[in-house]
């Protein structure tokens, strides 16, 4: 079944390319069946290319899924023309008396400051509060996860000696969870953050399950005991050249930064090994089918 979105969104034709069932919302109206509403808050600066990210990710999916992209009122946004925002985009204050069946809370390139201190901070608060009684399931991204630990478990971040910077493996640590169905007992994730949660805070949680963990990148996938919400520290919706683009980026700025790990299969020509694709396809179709699909209300009011 497609992905609905509109037919003049970046996204559209570069997902028709890759062979990607994409429909517009003017045919998707015509069809007698109820798609499923997925609410993005797109925190990233490279907001097209985080979206489009997303939405090839969640169109690998046998379900019609309607996609509201969100972005915050509080914080001007610098790296995404205010043009696009006004076509594609709606603020809070615009959905909020809506519900949605699933939700994605994006990470963002502020996790050097304290929670509280992000200029967003409040607004990002009310919509995390939003979700509690509004979506069925919300998943949360690297910061994002974050964040959503911090506001509704209280567990906070803490700084890495140096940037967690690569592609690493990852054990399954659950046999049966549908979020893994179909996984193998070993995956990978890409990591790029200089912050971390605690694991020992992690475990030490009842309302708390680990699904996935790295020796090097820690707790990896949690969700909470009902559900409702799944932490992923990493980026799985990563592109092949996503790590690449933050490793030039960060060398063009001086900083004191080396290669991602376990990213290059020839360092020397940047020949990418791409290995985590596989692994993000299967979680995003299993989120919407067992943890949004088959529990969500058929009306959601």
């Amino acid at each position: 079944m497609p992905i609905i979105i509109p037919k003049d969104i970046p996204a559209f034709n570069v997902l028709q390319k890759e062979n990607i069932f994409v429909m517009t919302d003017r045919r998707a109206v015509s069809q007698d069946i109820r798609p499923i509403e997925v609410l993005i808050l797109n925190l990233m600066p490279t907001k097209i290319e985080t979206e489009t990210q997303l939405i090839r990710l969640l169109s690998n999916s046998p379900l019609q899924v309607n996609i509201t992209l969100l972005y915050t009122e509080s914080y001007n946004v610098k790296n995404t023309p205010q043009t696009h925002l006004d076509k594609f985009y709606k603020k809070f204050s615009e959905v909020k008396g809506k519900r949605f069946d699933g939700m994605i809370i994006t990470g963002a390139p502020v996790e050097t400051l304290k929670f509280e201190d992000v200029a967003y901070w409040d607004e990002l608060c009310e919509i995390m509060e939003f979700s509690n009684a509004n979506v069925t399931s919300t998943m949360y991204i690297c910061w994002g996860a974050q964040a959503g630990l911090y506001y509704h478990y209280g567990i906070p971040k803490y700084a890495l000696d140096k940037k967690l910077f690569g592609i690493y493996p990852h054990r399954r640590q659950t046999e049966f969870d549908p979020l893994l169905k179909g996984a193998d007992d070993v995956f990978y994730i890409p990591h790029s953050r200089h912050t971390a949660i605690s694991d020992e805070e992690i475990h030490s949680r009842d309302d708390l399950r680990v699904l996935a963990y790295s020796d090097q990148a820690g707790c990896a996938v949690v969700k909470s005991a009902d559900n409702s919400k799944i932490f992923l520290t990493g980026h799985s919706e990563y592109d092949r050249e996503s790590l690449q683009n933050e490793y030039l980026r960060d060398l063009a700025k001086g900083m004191d930064i080396q290669p991602p790990e376990n990213y290059y299969v020839d360092s020397e020509n940047k020949k990418i090994r791409m290995n985590w694709m596989s692994f993000a396809n299967l979680m995003f179709s299993n989120w919407l089918n067992y943890y949004v699909y088959q529990v969500t209300p058929y009306k959601l009011g």
